[in-house]
């Protein structure tokens, strides 16, 4: 009796569940569901497991940027040095140190700041990128010379854009002709003639620019004292910004190709074209941008140490303020020029080697020091173009000096030994040279 309850109790069950499940199939979601059950199974996971695999990837792409961008070179293991310097700054106080220690933290990252630089260039163009790389190629000397600016270091600001043109012209230069003058002793290494001149024409307007306003000022001819020197001065730096604003379309819109290495047979003019057509950005357009706005930011933050050390510096180490501003100064923002006018001259690539180092002296000269005088006066800051009899003598020389070295278009490393050697007359110069200017800014600081 009892077996055939359990036998009726069964089949009514069963008669309800395919009653239930005919209901069920009723409903369209469900059919599709009963139709594709892995599909139904997988549609929960399935948005979490494409999220999950969407932050994998996200993740491998930031480590793999900060791979190519932090760890592939060597010079970047001085980065830590930023940080400890702010760390030293915090606990001690010591300015010589904090100063010392900033100097190496920020030259990684200014020759960081030029790789992303040249990271975009590959993806904009020639002509946009050549624009960038005459914005960002000084980006460090400008960051610097701003915030000299915004504490009234006028000297330091002057001296700092002198000693980047001094650096670039003799020792970057010269390093390249004599690295390249080793590797190529059998033959005589050329670079056009043209580029050389027209650059040392733009040199030679920057010392013009330059000389007036000193002349004006020791001559004691002004026609409104103190006023005239300075209104010269910001009326000469507009004309200099036009005369940069000319170059550089004409350089990018009728030169194109005047940075393009010269070699006498055609069989290695196409290696050297096929092997530049083989470079390919190591990073996205995006990540160079991210890239670009991180450095910066980082370098405007150490820049603000750098600044308040150097008078602090001067005093612990014994060292003019002249000699920091001229040649400690430089080294931070040529590191990146220097590394690769050196590289491109021991490939036989003078005229790139050429265009870095001239071509950063005139983005200074030309764009540099008018564009801080123009910034000052937005500020309220007297900056002028009076770099002082000393400074501007010094310049003049040296652009005379490379002119004349340059004129006939080829280079052996005997005349970079000479340009070497003239760099240390210059420096030792700067040593033994006392400015009492910046002896005044400082003593109106304190």
């Amino acid at each position: 009796m009892s077996h055939k309850l359990s036998v009726e109790m069964e089949s009514i069950d069963n008669e309800s569940l395919h009653e239930f499940e005919d209901e069920i199939l009723s409903i369209p979601e469900m059919k599709a569901q009963k139709s594709h059950p892995i599909q139904a199974l997988g549609e929960g996971s399935f948005s979490g497991g494409l999220q999950a695999r969407g932050d994998k990837v996200w993740r491998n792409a930031v480590c793999k940027s900060i791979k190519t961008v932090v760890f592939s070179n060597k010079l970047n293991m001085l980065m830590p040095f930023g940080p400890l310097a702010i760390f030293i700054h915090i606990f001690t106080g010591h300015n010589g140190w904090v100063f010392f220690l900033t100097l190496l933290g920020i030259t990684p990252l200014a020759e960081r700041l030029g790789y992303a630089t040249e990271q975009l260039a590959f993806y904009t163009g020639p002509t946009v990128g050549g624009l960038l790389n005459a914005t960002f190629g000084n980006a460090t000397e400008l960051i610097i010379s701003i915030y000299a600016l915004k504490h009234g270091m006028l000297r330091v600001v002057q001296q700092s854009l002198l000693g980047s043109i001094l650096s670039n012209m003799l020792l970057v230069l010269g390093c390249a002709f004599f690295c390249g003058g080793l590797v190529f002793q059998d033959k005589e290494q050329v670079f056009d003639k043209a580029t050389a001149v027209v650059n040392s024409g733009l040199l030679l307007m920057a010392v013009m620019g330059l000389l007036f306003p000193a002349v004006l000022h020791y001559t004691h001819t002004e026609v409104h004292f103190g006023k005239s020197e300075l209104a010269l001065s910001r009326f000469s730096s507009c004309i200099m910004l036009l005369a940069y604003a000319t170059y550089l379309f004409y350089q990018l819109k009728s030169q194109k190709n005047q940075y393009v290495p010269l070699n006498e047979e055609g069989s290695q003019n196409e290696d050297n074209s096929s092997d530049d057509d083989d470079e390919t950005p190591e990073i996205s357009k995006w990540e160079s941008i991210i890239w670009l706005v991180i450095m910066t930011s980082w370098i405007s933050f150490l820049s603000e140490y750098l600044v308040n050390a150097i008078e602090g510096a001067s005093v612990a180490w014994k060292i003019p303020i002249s000699f920091i501003s001229v040649i400690l100064l430089p080294i931070v923002g040529n590191a990146a020029e220097h590394a690769s006018a050196i590289m491109f001259a021991m490939k036989d690539k003078l005229d790139i080697s050429l265009g870095v180092a001239i071509g950063s002296s005139t983005q200074i000269s030309m764009f540099g020091i008018p564009f801080c005088v123009v910034i000052g006066w937005i500020m309220g800051r007297p900056m002028d173009l009076n770099f002082q009899l000393f400074e501007t003598a010094t310049l003049f020389i040296t652009v005379l000096v490379v002119a004349f070295l340059l004129q006939d278009g080829t280079s052996n490393y005997f005349k970079g030994l000479m340009l070497i050697l003239c760099y240390l007359i210059v420096a030792a110069s700067f040593f033994v040279h006392v400015d009492p200017l910046a002896a005044d800014e400082a003593g109106l600081k304190t």
